[in-house]
């Protein structure tokens, strides 16, 4: 077989079926192995195996039968004695237990074989398409979509929906409504099945069950229409529906400033009419009661059997029976165009309603509740269900903010956590250093300690200050006046004590005080210096000399001192002079 001509038509059969490689193979291998049994002529139940290799365009074709013992061979359809199956074989032998493998090569088949082939091919691969559909569709469900009209008769109509082909019955059209092949045509998806073996056949792959007469179609339409619906602001709580006659939606609004029912009718019906133009193209249209629902039983029935018009109402809730008192001469309006409006309403509430008139209830003796006290008892229950609703949005909301609260601490704590683990290492590496008083350091060796100490710091203490106090008296008595003998001799001594007259003089008389100042206030203002010790240079035999000479030589002057000059002595007595 040519590989690139086996590849080519794959390749195109994928494309055409919209089926991958892997499937087309498989289908062709089902439909090798199936023709083959059947070209075996023993039965079903022989065991054949088919691998197709589609880069070397190999096809392998063989019946596989097991070895058995000699005395074990009950069927030589399936089974091989081991002596058979080693007649004339070389090396490695069959052993009982082992698959004896009969190849077929394909270009032995008869005609009528590949014909068998060709059908089977066909039968697998329309399979494989359903099988397809069905991951596709799937997923669907409850949608709507738009085909073709492939083909259209007074029994059915088939619609092509991408590469699938789905059949609609007269019971899934909108009353008398009409197609022509090439129309488009939207569809709602109402179930998916899959493949199930059907009796005494094999299986057909899953079906594709689609439909506009149920009330999922109408449903989706209103969705499209209008926008309310399709937001969720208006929710349809419920749908009973005769397609093609009449249909009932119960519709409730979730905004208290939106009318559930003017949304869905519009101005002038135009919304509305948007929805009945797409209900079929028959001669009768299909009509729709756009209904409130209520939670209270009594209202809803009201509502369900518009347009008729109810003077009272009986409802035994247990059993779900409801009676419903109209006027004289409105039971044609009650029942509706073949009872429509009845069964309709009955389908949308769940009860069994009954119409009775008001002269055959007279006639019975029937009492029934007046519609006030069931409008009523509706307000109160709508009250009390406002007020409940209050209380669990005001429990919730609290429920909330407790929430939002602990979730805000637990944000700070982990916070907190987390710069307490940042600063961590900066304190490790930096530890605190506690510091602490530390006394200061004696000199004292141990030994020197007192016997009667108690704290031996208190005592080293005391005995480096004892020491202390001992040093400073030392320098205090070296700073007293001491003899001290010298070797100047008496001429010198006299020469100095000349001279050092003269300098006194001079001094006394430049430092004379003004007759003004008082003895008191010289002696008030003169400051003590302290005593300087001296060293005494003359004997006292050589003081009195000194002294009565000076005494001479003041009584020569008349009682006064020559002023001698001493400048050239001033460095002697300058106070930055080190000498000094």
């Amino acid at each position: 077989m040519d590989a690139s001509k086996f590849i080519d038509a794959v390749t195109e059969l994928s494309q055409t079926k919209g089926l991958s490689r892997q499937a087309i193979i498989y289908a062709l291998e089902e439909a090798l192995k199936k023709a083959y049994i059947k070209y075996l002529g023993g039965g079903d139940d022989a065991v054949v195996t088919c691998l197709i290799d589609e880069e070397k365009g190999i096809i392998e074709l063989a019946q596989v039968k097991k070895v058995v013992a000699e005395e074990d061979v009950e069927d030589d359809y399936l089974q091989i004695s081991v002596d058979e199956a080693n007649e004339g074989k070389k090396g490695k032998k069959y052993k009982v237990g082992d698959d004896y493998v009969i190849v077929a090569p394909v270009e032995t088949l008869s005609k009528v074989t590949a014909l068998a082939v060709k059908n089977n091919l066909r039968q697998r691969l329309a399979e494989a398409e359903r099988t397809m559909l069905y991951e596709v569709y799937k997923d669907h469900i409850g949608e709507m979509m738009t085909g073709v009209v492939e083909k259209a008769d007074e029994r059915s109509v088939t619609v092509r929906i991408d590469r699938t082909s789905i059949e609609l019955g007269r019971k899934d059209l909108i009353g008398d409504e009409y197609f022509r092949v090439g129309d488009p045509i939207k569809v709602y998806i109402q179930e998916v099945k899959a493949s199930e073996p059907a009796e005494g056949k094999a299986p057909r792959g899953p079906q594709i069950q689609a439909t506009r007469s149920s009330e999922g179609f109408l449903k989706r339409l209103f969705e499209e229409e209008i926008h309310e619906v399709y937001e969720g602001t208006v929710v349809i709580k419920a749908i009973a529906r005769q397609a093609g006659v009449r249909s009932k939606v119960a519709v409730v609004s979730l905004n208290e400033d939106i009318d559930a029912t003017g949304a869905c009718i519009g101005q002038g019906g135009n919304r509305i009419q948007k929805v009945v133009s797409q209900l079929g193209n028959g001669k009768n249209k299909e009509k729709i009661d756009v209904i409130n629902y209520s939670p209270n039983i009594g209202m809803f029935i009201l509502e369900a059997i518009r347009p008729a018009q109810a003077l009272g109402l009986n409802i035994d809730e247990e059993d779900k029976v409801a009676e419903i008192l109209i006027d004289d001469g409105a039971m044609p309006l009650a029942l509706g165009k073949f009872k429509s409006n009845l069964s309709l309403a009955k389908k949308i509430t769940g009860y069994d309603i009954d119409f009775v008139e008001k002269a055959k209830a007279d006639e019975l003796g029937l009492i029934f509740g007046s519609v006030e006290e069931w409008k009523a008892r509706a307000e109160e229950e709508k009250k009390e269900a406002e007020r409940l609703a209050y209380i669990q949005r005001s429990q919730e909301e609290a429920a909330k903010r407790e929430a939002e609260l602990r979730a805000r601490e637990e944000a700070a704590r982990a916070a907190e956590e987390e710069a307490k683990k940042a600063e961590a290492p900066a304190e490790e590496e930096m530890p605190e250093v506690v510091l602490k008083p530390v006394a200061p350091k004696a000199n004292v060796r141990p030994e020197e300690f007192p016997a009667s100490a108690v704290n031996p710091a208190a005592a080293a203490l005391a005995a480096e200050r004892a020491a202390k106090e001992a040093k400073l008296k030392e320098e205090q008595e070296a700073a007293q006046p001491t003899n001290v003998t010298t070797t100047t001799t008496l001429e010198d001594l006299e020469k100095e004590l000349e001279s050092a007259k003269e300098k006194k003089t001079k001094s006394a008389l430049k430092s004379k005080r003004p007759r003004k100042i008082t003895e008191e206030e010289v002696s008030h203002e003169t400051t003590v210096k302290p005593a300087v010790p001296t060293m005494p240079v003359y004997t006292e035999e050589e003081l009195s000399q000194i002294e009565s000479e000076e005494a001479e030589a003041f009584d020569d002057n008349n009682g006064d001192y020559e002023e001698e000059d001493y400048s050239e002595y001033d460095d002697y007595y300058d106070d930055d002079d080190p000498r000094n």
